[in-house]
C-alpha cells in the first residue's frame, strides 16, 4: 500500500513535500496533545511493546510532524512514536513544525494512516470516506489518486453501512472483510446481526456464509424451489460481486435470463452505473 501512495500523496497533496534542511526541533512531550483528527481508533499493544522498546534503545530516529495550537502542539502524523516516547519515560522529543489548517491536518493525518499496513479494513474504509467528503472527492477520482482499484474503494467504503455491531466485529478481527461483504448482501437488513452471530457461532468460512445469505435471500417455498445453480453460473456471480462490490443474482430460463444487481442508496446506485459505462 504504501507504494501505491507514494503518487497518491503527491496528487494530492502536490505542493506537500517539504525541503530536507526543514528545522527539526526538541519538544517537550508535556507540551504536545493527540491530533484530534487521528482516525485509527486502536493501536496494538505488542507493536506498541516493540516500537518502545526500539526508542529505549537508539531514540526517535525519525521526527514527528507537529503544529503550534495556542501555547501547546498538536500531533500531525506520528502518534504512535509519541505514546511510545511516553511509555519509554522520555521527556522530549524530535519534531517539525509545521502551519496546517484543521482541514490539511486531518488530511495529512488520514494519508498518513492509509500507507500503514495494520490498518483494520473499517479504519481504511473511514480514512477513504474522510478524504472523499473533504476533498470533495467522487469513488473514482480518489481510486485513480491513490493508485487503487475503484472496486476496491468502493468495497471498503459500503462496509460502513453495516451494523456497528458488525463493523466492531470486522476491527477486532472476529469477522473478515470477506464476511462484511457478504452480509452486505442480506435483502432483510434487520437480520444482519442474527446471520452474523450465528456465522461466528458455526465458524463459517466466507464461502459458507455466502451460500447462507443466497439461501435466505431466495426464500422460496419447496414446491417453487429452483434447480440449484451450476458451478459456472455461481461464479460468475462470485466474479460480478467483486467487480461490483454488492449482491448479483443470474437466473436462467429456457429461452431467456436476467442479471440483477442490488444497490442501496442513490450514490450505489450512481456508483454501479459508472461501473457499467467504463
Amino acid at each position: 500500500m504504501a507504494k501505491a501512495l507514494g503518487k497518491g500523496i503527491n496528487a494530492l497533496f502536490p505542493g506537500e513535500n517539504q525541503e530536507k534542511t526543514e528545522r527539526v526541533e526538541q519538544i517537550n512531550l508535556s507540551n504536545i496533545k493527540p491530533n484530534p483528527y487521528q482516525p485509527r481508533k486502536t493501536f496494538d499493544e505488542e507493536a506498541m511493546k516493540e516500537l518502545t522498546e526500539s526508542i529505549k534503545e537508539h531514540g526517535v530516529l525519525q521526527p514527528i510532524i507537529l503544529r503550534k495550537k495556542g501555547s501547546r502542539y498538536e500531533i500531525v502524523v506520528g502518534e504512535r512514536r509519541f505514546r511510545a516516547s511516553q511509555l519509554a519515560s522520555l521527556d522530549i522529543i524530535p519534531a517539525v513544525i509545521r502551519e496546517l489548517t484543521d482541514q490539511q491536518m486531518m488530511e495529512l493525518a488520514i494519508l498518513e494512516n492509509l500507507q500503514r499496513e495494520d490498518l483494520t479494513a473499517i479504519e481504511e474504509a473511514e480514512a477513504y470516506q474522510n478524504l472523499m467528503e473533504h476533498l470533495h472527492l467522487t469513488q473514482e477520482q480518489l481510486a485513480f489518486r491513490l493508485g487503487k482499484s475503484r472496486p476496491h474503494i468502493a468495497n471498503h467504503v459500503r462496509l460502513l453501512t453495516l451494523p456497528e455491531v458488525v463493523r466492531d466485529a470486522i476491527s477486532d478481527g472476529t469477522l473478515t472483510m470477506g464476511h462484511g461483504k457478504a452480509l452486505l448482501g442480506l435483502k432483510k437488513k434487520k437480520v444482519i446481526p442474527t446471520i452474523m452471530q450465528k456465522s461466528i457461532k458455526e465458524n463459517l468460512n466466507v464461502r459458507q456464509l455466502e451460500a447462507l445469505v443466497q439461501r435466505l435471500n431466495e426464500n422460496v417455498p419447496r414446491e417453487t424451489k429452483k434447480e440449484e445453480k451450476d458451478i459456472f453460473t455461481k461464479e460468475k456471480e462470485s466474479d460480478l460481486r467483486d467487480i461490483f462490490g454488492t449482491s448479483v443474482s443470474i437466473t436462467k430460463g429456457k429461452e431467456k435470463g436476467k442479471i440483477e444487481i442490488e444497490f442501496y442508496s442513490e450514490d450505489d446506485l450512481e456508483r454501479i452505473l459508472g461501473l457499467l459505462e467504463n
